[in-house]
């Protein structure tokens, strides 16, 4: 089972090796975690995942095989129960414990799913009693158990006693083979080439020239390699709305990482307040003041803001408005900041253009940036290509 696990993962374009798979291998010989499914994908992530940027094609992957096996699988519940018990229940709300009492309580819940897993054979869909999908079984995903226990994928109706699939915001992948060039050839309108750094390439005309001055011998002549001198600082919202548009903002930061080699990037959530991310499971362990953002780059850098701006209004124009935290200033505020810090900035929009209209958020944000908003798209690029050119 998991040499196919293993191979699952090469396929997904993972880079595992054999060296990392025999690690995991002899981890779980010497007992070194828990008999539990939790347990075995974070060491298994830990073994096998060098770069923090490949954990979501890791979870997805993960899930597809353990989920999408079609042979008996032993994932036996063979974990003392009472520890099993007191685990669960600390995440419980009195109001869940009372429905799941309802059912028998907790106990019985887990030992009848302990013995649906040592009987189940296959997976199963539509039903009402085995493990699986779209049926009122209460163990499983996407079906209509109202107190079930929620194994893998998306919850329907957010009832699960216990959610075992749990996805933080993934940071967006740097590495995406793009399906098309044409972002890149519409990136590339911001160019400008200087001669510098300690890189040097054959300056051939110059070298011809010296020889042929030189009565025919051999002149070399080098020069500094040209690179394209663009500084760019790219803000990405990320989350919530934001992941209907995940794999196009994905091709847009690939082709941004390889066109651009003076680029910086940084993670906030619907509007910028008063500190930014650059990695997404450590946003509340890891944060950069905005002021700190505004003072390290010089004003000629170039501000690229990417966002559907979908939000409620209050977030933008009061303070407090975050979702997440209590934020002191208004995000409209930290925009004002960053266009007034960086005069050559753009904000490109994934969401539709004709929906832009019917979302107040979005109008108030393409009003901070002076209408210097395009959608998503190869025309929307070289527009905004074209404004920050200027």
């Amino acid at each position: 089972m998991l040499i196919d696990f293993f191979f699952s993962l090469k396929a997904a374009k993972i880079p595992v090796s054999i060296k990392e798979f025999l690690m995991l291998l002899e981890g779980l010989h010497k007992q070194v975690i828990e008999p539990s499914m939790d347990d075995f994908y974070y060491f298994s992530r830990t073994a096998l995942v060098k770069d923090e940027q490949h954990y979501d094609k890791f979870d997805q992957a993960f899930g597809a095989y353990f989920n999408g096996v079609q042979k008996k699988v032993d994932l036996k519940l063979d974990v003392p129960m009472d520890w099993l018990l007191d685990k669960l229940e600390r995440e419980f709300t009195p109001e869940e414990k009372a429905q799941i009492e309802a059912m028998g309580g907790l106990e019985a819940l887990m030992k009848r799913l302990e013995e649906l897993i040592a009987q189940q054979e296959e997976r199963h869909e539509g039903g009402n009693k085995w493990i699986g999908t779209g049926g009122t079984s209460p163990f499983g995903n996407g079906g209509f158990n109202p107190e079930g226990v929620r194994i893998g994928g998306k919850g329907g109706q957010r009832k699960a006693a216990k959610v075992w699939d749990a996805r933080a915001y993934k940071d967006y992948d740097d590495g995406l083979e793009l399906g098309t060039r044409n972002i890149k050839v519409a990136l590339r309108r911001l160019r400008k080439f200087a001669r510098q750094g300690g890189e040097l390439e054959l300056d051939l005309p110059d070298t011809i020239g010296s020889t042929a001055r030189n009565a025919g011998w051999l002149d070399i002549k080098m020069v500094p390699e040209r690179r394209n001198n663009v500084k760019v600082l790219m803000l990405l919202d990320v989350g919530g709305t934001m992941d209907d548009h995940i794999k196009r903002t994905e091709e847009l930061f690939s082709a941004s990482k390889a066109e651009f080699k003076h680029m910086e990037f940084y993670y906030f959530h619907n509007c910028v307040y008063d500190f930014l991310w650059k990695n997404n499971r450590r946003r509340h362990a890891e944060r950069f003041p905005t002021w700190d953002v505004l003072r390290k780059y010089t004003p000629d850098t170039k501000l690229i803001f990417v966002g559907d701006a979908t939000m409620s209004p209050y977030e933008i124009l009061q303070a407090g408005g975050s979702v997440e935290y209590n934020n002191e200033e208004a995000g409209a505020v930290w925009l004002q900041r960053l266009t007034e810090t960086f005069p050559k900035y753009v904000w490109l929009n994934p969401e539709p253009e004709a929906l832009w209209s019917y979302r107040q958020s979005v109008s108030i944000v393409k009003q901070l940036m002076h209408t210097r908003m395009v959608p998503l798209t190869i025309e929307g690029l070289e527009r905004g290509m074209r404004l920050l050119s200027k």
